[in-house]
């Protein structure tokens, strides 16, 4: 069956070697109470996540699966602030007018929505040395203590309120501040010297719901779900309930799905807090989601301590947990191994809502749920790694997680590491070292333990030749690589087709 493989003697590194893509970013979509709306921002710890959104929110359920991603082992996120107006026409950024010489006022709003604006103060200056009109603004934005400290500044100097100068106040906020702009025409005359006048009025918002994801016109506008079109690479996505009593529905699920599937990442589907039985898990799981190779759900909801409340416990979806721990999974042993039983621990969890049996998990597992355990002596652990493609009949080759992620992987992997195919001539030269650059990554990964086989023969399989690019595809300017591996579970192999353009680098 295999016809090509790696020898351990050609693997010497040169420009085209494959490197493998990170495994475990996670995408986080929800409210926040301060941050770039609509915006695919990335964050490497809680204290970040802190800095730029604001912690911990009461009202956002998205800031405690975060801070439980990384409290169980993540490492890096994404995250998209989305927001809902307070009410129609309603102003809720922060703001302030700064008087002009000329009579009127230049009104100054906080670039984000929130509360969280108040904490900005803006400063003018009109100095001796500077002519022709221009002013300089200082914006500082503090921590909210009394007295306040100043946590970031921006200083734009030589501004003008003329709309035909190059340094028209309007156009360089809009370019150069993160944290003001200007709202509207502003007068043509200077605004007169202030020191450091605070914004007022804001609002947090109200509840989001699924038109604040998958609203119309946001895949278009790179709104909601679709932000993350202007991020390189995540492999998980996680969108909580939008607030501890409104679940998200099974429309932005499946978009999320679709969403996920095109950028070779896996949804983790939170179920219905409404869930409290494992025969409600049974009978409405297909009211959810729609089953799906790229989607996995752990159920039941976990109950975790509240920093806000006292560290009182609360009840909170499990997504963010269990990202946490496919990422500390990933990083100790590998995508390719599955993230549950013992070493699969879930931190900060004391309890669960629902104690579940051995016969009930039995039960749910052929459904192709995953779930969440009390064992003895290991605490709370996952207990299952199926996709919502893992129910039992039939059982699908993406039945299991690990086998799927691990699939994604090699394919994101070698889609990246075969950029270099572009405007190369598609013959037989350039097929040979296709098959020695994926050749030595698959034998990486053999010798990592990521496949089934004793020997590479036995592990996986490269085929890029004559057979796999006949004169069509060669016509069209693509060559097309086969990659086959034995997962490490009893199964036949699985085969991946790598396609890429020899005329484009898109």
């Amino acid at each position: 069956m295999p016809n090509t493989f790696a020898n351990t003697r050609d693997l010497g590194l040169d420009d085209h070697t494959v490197r493998g893509a990170p495994t475990s970013i996670t995408a986080f979509i929800g409210r926040a109470l301060s941050g770039p709306l609509d915006t695919a921002v990335q964050v490497r710890d809680f204290g970040e996540f802190t800095t730029v959104f604001g912690g911990l929110w009461d009202e956002s359920p998205m800031t405690y699966a975060l801070h439980q991603f990384f409290l169980n082992g993540g490492g890096e996120a994404v995250i998209v602030r989305v927001h809902h107006e307070s009410a129609p026409d309603a102003r809720d950024r922060a703001w302030v007018d700064l008087p002009t010489e000329g009579g009127g006022a230049m009104r100054i709003e906080a670039s984000n929505p929130g509360t969280r604006g108040r904490r900005l103060r803006v400063s003018v200056e009109h100095p001796v040395a500077v002519r022709n009109g221009l002013f300089h603004l200082t914006v500082q934005e503090t921590d909210g203590n009394t007295p306040p400290g100043v946590i970031r500044q921006e200083r734009l100097p030589r501004l003008s309120a003329d709309p035909t100068s190059s340094r028209f106040v309007t156009h360089v906020l809009q370019e150069r501040s993160a944290l003001v702009r200007v709202l509207g025409s502003p007068p043509v005359t200077l605004p007169v010297e202030a020191s450091y006048v605070p914004l007022t009025g804001g609002h947090d918002g109200s509840a989001i719901g699924d038109l604040d994801v998958i609203g119309q016109g946001f895949e278009e506008q790179r709104r909601g779900l679709y932000a993350l079109e202007d991020t390189d690479l995540f492999n998980l996505l996680c969108i909580p309930p939008f607030s501890d009593d409104v679940d998200v529905s099974i429309d932005t699920w499946d978009a999320a799905v679709a969403y996920c599937t095109r950028r070779r990442a896996v949804v983790l589907v939170d179920p219905p807090g409404s869930w409290r039985t494992p025969e409600d898990a049974a009978i409405s799981l297909p009211s959810v989601v729609t089953r799906s190779p790229n989607a996995a759900l752990y159920y039941p909801w976990l109950r975790s301590t509240d920093p806000l409340r006292g560290n009182r416990l609360r009840d909170r979806a499990p997504s963010g947990a269990v990202a946490g721990v496919i990422a500390r999974t990933d990083a100790t042993r590998g995508v390719w191994k599955a993230p549950a039983g013992q070493p699969a621990t879930l931190v900060g969890a004391p309890e669960l809502t629902v104690p579940l049996t051995d016969t009930q998990n039995a039960m749910l597992n052929r459904q192709g749920i995953n779930c969440l355990r009390m064992q003895p002596g290991m605490g709370r652990v996952i207990w299952g790694a199926r996709t919502l493609a893992g129910n039992d009949d039939p059982v699908d080759r993406w039945a299991f997680l690990p086998v799927r992620r691990t699939a994604l992987f090699i394919e994101e992997s070698l889609l990246r590491g075969l950029h270099w195919v572009a405007f190369e001539p598609n013959d037989e030269r350039l097929w040979a070292e296709i098959r020695q650059t994926c050749g030595a990554f698959m034998h990486g990964l053999f010798r990592q333990g990521a496949f089934q086989g004793a020997t590479p023969q036995q592990a996986y399989f490269v085929r890029c030749d004559a057979a796999t690019n006949p004169q069509s595809t060669i016509d069209q300017g693509i060559v097309e690589v086969v990659v086959g591996f034995a997962p490490l579970k009893p199964a036949d192999f699985v085969v991946l087709r790598i396609r890429r353009s020899v005329r484009t680098e898109t």
